[in-house]
């Protein structure tokens, strides 16, 4: 009879309990409760919703037992389904707040690589530019080689390969290294235009006579590589080391120490390179800048990132750098020229970005390479550089009269 009762009481599963010990407070009824009434020692039991309640009478301490077995395990139910809730909520609430807190630890690890490679590259391209010379000529030509390998692993990527046929390996291989002679040759001859149709001209014969079936695909991509990675950067050879002329009106000149070559070390060619370098970071930095504040007009579709307010922004920083540095370095003494070469600096930096996401876009590819953490590729950081070189040194060698002194 007892284990009866007990079995008939947890049948109905109790799921929650109230009990009032005070006797000045009335029993709050509700649903699913355990009333106790303290003058006649009885419980009154309301199971699972019922509207009539089941007295049960506490004579007898089994009874009592039993009964508190039951809330007790009740209770314990009830608990359990509580944190099992609480448990799903925190599975489904905790993933993405995991995820977003990710996302933004990696982001700003990535900024902070970004930044501190940057000042890096920054702050040792300043001292190689500022030696000139043979540690300008090589810095560059190592620069050149490792750009002339992702353009060619680029040409070979999958996403380039299933429109066209690409260069052999080998041919590939030879052209990054004919790249790589490029500037060494324009420092030592002063110019490159033999060099560059001769090894053209090999390279062509090696692509015609290989075996198998030649592709056109393969020889303009190899011909492009050419001239897009190795002899549009010896302009800025041309224009560091060629242009010697001194800048006789720079004022840092005066107080340059001897032993670093003095004032005669402050040359056209060292303001002309240092202010176009400057600039083309300018219109990089507010391009980034006034794009992801402004940006709202999609300047092209090769460039998702790329806006027209940027762009217009990045113009005006640029221009404001150069008329800013030539008043600096009293070169070159025309504000209308220092205009100029702000345009110039700014229409080669963003060509040659475009050039270069438009090859990476075919490809199939976010960076050129992984050589720079937080940058990307050789290509990634001097995209901008490439054509900027040939349209500043033609401008000072043409069209400013005495080199702008």
């Amino acid at each position: 009879m007892a284990s009866s009762s007990f079995v008939e009481i947890e049948r109905f599963h109790l799921i929650s309990v109230l009990s009032v010990t005070c006797p000045c407070h009335r029993p709050l009824l509700s649903k699913n409760s355990l009333i106790l009434n303290r003058k006649k020692l009885n419980f009154d039991l309301l199971l699972n919703g019922s509207k009539t309640a089941v007295p049960v009478h506490a004579k007898r301490a089994t009874a009592k037992r039993w009964l508190i077995t039951s809330v007790a395990r009740a209770e314990a139910d009830s608990v359990d389904e509580d944190s099992g809730k609480e448990e799903v909520e925190k599975d489904h609430i905790s993933p993405a707040k995991e995820d977003s807190v990710s996302q933004l630890q990696q982001k700003a690890s990535q900024l902070k690589k970004r930044i501190i490679f940057g000042l890096g590259i920054g702050i040792s391209a300043g001292g190689i530019v500022l030696a000139g010379g043979w540690v300008f000529t090589v810095a560059l030509a190592v620069v050149v080689f490792v750009g002339a390998r992702e353009y060619f692993e680029l040409v070979r990527s999958r996403g380039i390969t299933a429109g066209m046929t690409p260069p052999p390996r080998y041919v590939s291989r030879v052209c990054s290294v004919i790249c790589a002679f490029m500037p060494v040759l324009t420092l030592y001859f002063g110019q490159i235009d033999i060099p560059v149709t001769f090894a053209a001209f090999v390279v062509a014969m090696a692509l015609l006579l290989q075996r198998g079936n030649p592709r056109f695909s393969q020889l303009s991509s190899t011909i492009f590589g050419l001239f897009y990675c190795g002899y549009l950067p010896c302009f800025w050879v041309k224009l560091r080391c060629g242009l010697a002329a001194p800048a006789l009106n720079t004022r840092i000149g005066t107080t340059w120490p001897v032993l670093l070559g003095g004032q005669a070390h402050w040359t056209v060619g060292l303001v002309a390179t240092l202010i176009s370098m400057s600039s083309i970071i300018a219109a990089d930095t507010y391009a980034f800048i006034g794009g992801k504040a402004f940006g709202r007009t999609l300047l092209t579709r090769i460039s998702p990132k790329k806006t027209w307010e940027g762009t217009i922004i990045g113009l005006g920083g640029c221009i404001a750098t150069s008329v800013v540095l030539s008043k600096f370095f009293c070169w070159p003494t025309s504000l209308l020229s220092a205009i100029a070469l702000g345009f110039l600096n700014f229409f080669g930096s963003i060509f040659g970005d475009l050039t270069e996401s438009m090859i990476k876009r075919d490809a199939g590819v976010k960076d050129s390479g992984s050589l720079i953490p937080g940058h990307g590729g050789i290509l990634d950081r001097s995209d901008s550089y490439i054509f900027t070189g040939a349209l500043a040194y033609s401008f000072v060698k043409t069209f400013l009269p005495l080199h702008g002194v």
